[in-house]
């Protein structure tokens, strides 16, 4: 999992078309570090291209991914990027190890 902090970085990854996971993270919010837990563990199970973003830290990052791709800003959120654009989204508990790989596996076809 890497730290993305500024929208140039952002922009490049997004430019690029590689296919990849951001999660927005809360440092203060117990529900965002369930989120956060369950997002290691979907990488502790193999998986790569995982970035994020902490919300406190990065709050012009935030909201430029919601201006840019029209959704609306939540912590903890979970985004799954293919060809530049957003694929599929979830937040608070639905951001599960078992809901990232479905929607990897989805969006992989």
């Amino acid at each position: 999992m890497k730290k993305i902090d500024s929208i140039e970085q952002f922009d490049q990854l997004v430019d690029s078309g590689e296919t990849f996971f951001m999660l927005k993270h809360s440092t203060t919010c117990p529900i965002s570090a369930a989120g956060h837990d369950e997002f290691a563990k979907f990488e502790n199970n193999g998986n790569d291209n995982l970035y994020y973003l902490t919300v406190q830290d990065s709050r012009d990052l935030s909201n430029h991914i919601a201006e840019k791709f029209h959704v609306k800003h939540e912590s903890p959120q979970a985004i799954l990027f293919v060809n530049s654009d957003v694929a599929w989204h979830a937040s608070h508990f639905k951001i599960t190890a078992k809901s990232l790989a479905a929607a990897k596996e989805e969006n992989a076809k």
